[in-house]
């Protein structure tokens, strides 16, 4: 069930990986009561690539916060952190929510130095262990695996010892 006060906006590597985890998002709408999207990450899921990976997925999503205006970005974040990362920082510290989901270690650092809690997709299938949401965190990572999303192996030892499956 998810936290009352629990507000996430969400990058595009983090969607793209629970998606190839888990096959759709359905997972973040049962851990967080909000999942904040802006623009520029919607665009840049539905390009798709040459597959159209996560397209339909992350369209039928029907209870993310899809922001239809793109954030006017300081130049800060727009000269460190590529759109979608800076989108990211940009919309949670203008509309006060304190949780982002970013996988790339540079905007990780940004979001801690701007003072945000962050988590990527493996602290949300963690977490949706932790909540008895998900089985084996182990089996999702495979299927990131499968679907072309990789990890480093300290990631996966991490990720396999917290989960207690290592």
């Amino acid at each position: 069930m998810p936290d009352a006060s629990s507000r996430i906006v969400i990058n595009t590597g983090p969607i793209l990986a629970i998606i190839a985890a888990l096959g759709d998002l359905a997972i973040l709408n049962n851990l967080y009561r909000e999942v904040h999207i802006p623009a520029e990450v919607e665009k840049e899921i539905l390009v798709g690539g040459a597959s159209g990976f996560g397209v339909q997925q992350f369209a039928d999503a029907s209870f993310l916060v899809k922001w239809e205006n793109e954030q006017s970005v300081t130049p800060l974040l727009s000269n460190i952190l590529d759109q979608g990362e800076s989108a990211v920082i940009q919309l949670a510290l203008s509309q006060n929510i304190n949780m982002v989901c970013i996988d790339e270690a540079v905007g990780r650092r940004v979001a801690r130095l701007n003072g945000l809690i962050l988590t990527g997709s493996i602290g949300i299938l963690l977490r949706a262990k932790k909540e008895g949401l998900l089985v084996s965190v182990s089996d999702a990572i495979q299927q990131m695996h499968k679907n072309g999303i990789w990890l480093s192996d300290r990631v996966v030892h991490f990720a396999l010892r917290q989960s207690g499956e290592s």
